[in-house]
């Protein structure tokens, strides 16, 4: 996961500058483009919180409820503290006393900031299934009245011709005459007209009755998808400020389980050299410490140098990735499409079962193999994200976007600016997935659409 907030390593940062450090980094604010999409809904991604601004009332608006918050306005010990209480034993029990209860309230405040992370989720991404099966709700009611109002124009057409042959071949019913003398700009005054020819009805019944009830239905269909578009707009706003909301959770997560990193470690050092009566030194346990951290770093450095190295080597099969078009859009991952676009039979693991229709396009190039930004543009969502598992979206403005799911590993963080073809993920298997790969989608105005299409438009083949 990537880090996000204050990062609070003992005796370096207060709470409030943690807060205040996740608070100006952020740069969350839509574009203009995702504005107009939101029909002004006044959504702000604004303040994305560190570790001492998530309250207690902000998580109790997940479910969270029991909350130590308090407990991070303390300062940490320093090796200091720790050497002069040893000097004393009331001192000392105090100082282990308060060393506990730092401990703890650390580990609290990971789980329960990691609780409210998932309720949050899983809210957003309930909603976003929501929004996504309103779209497929309004286009398909449009669909049908579109269908209904061409089967009525073609009816009003032949029942036309059908007039049109009983005068050349010498009706004398003077309504004919009559209907003739003007031109029907229309099907709908054509039906009308037609509706009054006694001769018309007699020999034609049919062909009018169905031209007026495919014209009814149409018409009662575009009431529906009329309807239905103001629904899919209203879950689209709901479904943004979740996410919105789910990111901010994420990132307090994250802050919480950073602060930990920085300092769980060094206190349970200050902890057993406050509680050691042998011969053992404060300064030996603060050495200790000190040679641990430097070989945690060595050791990231290591995995980050071997994944760069991997990725690089990942890019092949199917066309690769990473490599801009003259477009500027890149594939967003190696390897082959193991899923396309639309309906498919739905599948069952323990993690539950994928949807039948598919938003996106799956792409497979095996775990930990590099995921690329399809375009430049800014991240906006990077957290963790129901079915989705570890999922990351991107603006790119002009109302385009894309996301990618399924992720192991993150390699940017929410408000980050990206490029195109830049590493912004690593392949995985989380969420409701079969198997590593890489869930590929892209968001019109927030809508989806079909990515092969898309993408083949700018020049590149998923």
């Amino acid at each position: 996961m990537c880090e996000t907030g204050g990062r609070g390593r003992v005796n370096d940062l207060t709470t409030a500058d943690a807060a205040a450090a996740a608070s100006a980094e952020c740069g969350c604010a839509p574009s203009p483009a995702e504005s107009r999409a939101l029909r002004k809904s006044g959504i702000t991604r604004r303040g994305a919180l560190g570790l001492g601004a998530l309250s207690v009332v902000a998580l109790s608006a997940f479910g969270v409820t029991s909350g130590v918050s308090a407990a991070y306005a303390a300062s940490y010990p320093s090796w200091d503290d720790v050497q002069k209480a040893k000097k004393n034993q009331a001192a000392k029990a105090a100082e282990v006393s308060r060393i506990e209860g730092l401990i703890q309230s650390l580990t609290q405040k990971v789980a329960e900031t990691q609780a409210a992370a998932k309720v949050a989720s899983d809210d957003f991404f309930k909603a976003q299934q929501e929004y996504f099966a309103a779209i497929a709700k309004a286009e398909e009611l449009q669909a049908k009245a579109d269908e209904q109002s061409g089967i009525a124009d073609e009816s009003a057409r032949k029942a036309g011709q059908v007039a049109a042959q009983l005068y050349r071949n010498g009706g004398d019913d003077t309504s004919l005459e009559l209907f003739f003398a003007g031109s029907a700009s229309n099907a709908d005054e054509l039906l009308s007209r037609l509706g009054t020819m006694d001769k018309l009805l007699e020999f034609n019944q049919s062909v009018y009755d169905d031209a007026v009830a495919a014209r009814n239905s149409a018409q009662s269909l575009s009431d529906q998808a009329v309807v239905a578009r103001t629904e899919r707009d209203r879950l689209q706003q709901i479904a943004e400020q979740k996410m919105v909301a789910a990111q901010q959770a994420a990132d307090a997560a994250q802050a919480a389980l950073d602060e930990q990193s920085a300092n769980l470690a060094t206190m349970q050092a200050q902890l057993a050299a406050l509680k050691d009566t042998t011969a053992k030194t404060v300064a030996q346990y603060q050495k200790g410490v000190e040679e641990a951290e430097k070989e945690r770093k060595r050791r990231e450095a290591a995995e980050a140098a071997a994944a760069a190295a991997a990725a690089g080597g990942n890019s092949g099969g199917g066309g690769g990735g990473g490599s801009p078009a003259s477009s500027g859009w890149v594939r967003p991952h190696g390897g082959y499409r193991s899923s396309g676009y639309g309906p498919r039979s739905q599948q069952c693991n323990a993690n539950g079962c994928s949807s039948s229709w598919h938003y996106g396009v799956d792409l497979a190039n095996g775990c930990g193999a590099a995921i690329y930004a399809a375009h430049s543009g800014t991240v906006d969502a990077a957290f963790y994200n129901g079915g989705y598992g570890n999922y990351v979206r991107i603006q790119h403005g002009g109302g385009i976007a894309t996301g990618y799911a399924h992720i192991r590993q993150f390699a940017v963080r929410s408000g980050q600016w990206v490029r195109a073809g830049q590493v912004i993920a690593y392949a995985g298997n989380t969420g409701g997935s079969f198997g590593c790969h890489l869930h590929f989608e892209v968001y019109i105005n927030g809508a989806y659409t079909n990515p092969i299409n898309f993408m083949a438009g700018k020049g590149i083949s998923v």
